[in-house]
């Protein structure tokens, strides 16, 4: 399978990890440091813990994951472990890669991305910790297997792979069993190839 899906707090060594008292992580960087404090206040308003995890800024809630600050080269991402069960009616989280079916996080390049989403950013820890108090947690369908023709394309058309990553998990199952259903090669390669505009313009096969 070419998109795994992962379990409830993907990606988080849990019991390895080092907990220290929250300060500042260790990999220091001159990239976002405004940016990074002025999330950290605006999360630390919402009631939540931070703690370092992974070398990065964490904050739970009664010893939950609920969001993780990330510093990437072209931006700042601030991921939520269970991203998926959010309302988000703005559209404003993006699934984080092909590996995640449960993390969405939100991306700023400027304080003043952050201060015009404050609203949002407590909206979606609130839900996040009000989704660990009713024990809510993402039900992962059974993995489906990638047609080999459609990991070649993937592989091949960096456009239509950006373009399926950032589909829905329920769009992506929606052309894998399509494309799998399909008992000939070629048939299943006509079938990407007639659906590669839908998936650019990050529709689901029933979409117009």
């Amino acid at each position: 399978m070419w998109l795994g899906m992962t379990n409830r707090h993907s990606g988080c060594p849990h019991e390895r990890e080092k907990r220290r008292s929250a300060t500042v992580p260790e990999d220091k960087t001159e990239r976002w440091l405004a940016e990074t404090s002025l999330l950290r206040k605006t999360l630390l308003e919402c009631g939540v813990r931070e703690e370092i995890k992974w070398n990065k800024s964490c904050f739970t809630y009664q010893g939950k994951n609920i969001c993780i600050i990330q510093n990437m080269k072209g931006f700042l991402a601030l991921l939520f472990f269970n991203g998926v069960l959010l309302d988000d009616p703005e559209g404003l989280l993006e699934i984080q890669g092909p590996n995640s079916r449960s993390d969405c996080r939100m991306r700023f390049t400027n304080s003043q991305g952050i201060t015009q989403q404050t609203h949002w950013i407590k909206a979606f820890v609130m839900q996040s910790i009000e989704n660990e108090k009713a024990n809510r947690m993402v039900v992962l369908a059974p993995e489906l297997e990638y047609p080999g023709e459609l990991i070649t394309k993937l592989a091949s058309d960096h456009a239509l792979k950006e373009a399926f990553i950032g589909l829905t998990p329920g769009r992506q199952r929606g052309y894998v069993l399509y494309f799998s259903g399909a008992k000939q090669s070629a048939t299943r390669i006509k079938r990407i190839d007639k659906y590669r505009l839908k998936i650019l313009q990050g529709k689901g096969m029933l979409e117009r």
